[in-house]
């Protein structure tokens, strides 16, 4: 499974209905775009205890991930009009943000090697 995962902060000075107008543009991708599995988007949680939240240098106040079966998805998504669409709410949208692929696997299939990572 491919994980197409976007962290970002949205601006402060954002128009009420541009939250609304991301949202609905992330449902029309979803909707039309058929290699698409699984759509999720929510906001950074805290729970306060010492650890790794206290060492991350950045911070984004939201995520959105989108499944794809394989890369062959990924890159129909990726060119895409409605991700077009979608892309250019968050490039009006956000302060900041970052866009990462990531092959995954469940954890009984994986192949555990962390000093080299797969194409």
């Amino acid at each position: 499974m491919i994980a197409h995962v976007i962290l970002f902060t949205p601006k402060a000075d954002l128009p009420a209905n541009a939250g609304d107008d991301l949202l609905a543009d992330l449902k029309a991708a979803a909707s039309s775009i058929p290699s698409i599995r699984r759509v999720r988007l929510g906001p950074r949680v805290r729970h306060g205890l010492p650890g790794y939240e206290q060492m991350m240098r950045d911070d984004f106040t939201f995520a959105a991930i989108v499944e794809f079966d394989d890369m062959e998805g990924l890159k129909a998504y990726l060119a895409h009009p409605a991700h077009r669409a979608l892309g250019s709410h968050f490039t009006a949208s956000a302060e900041r943000s970052l866009a990462y692929d990531y092959l995954l696997d469940e954890v009984g299939e994986a192949k555990p090697n962390l000093r080299t990572a797969r194409p």
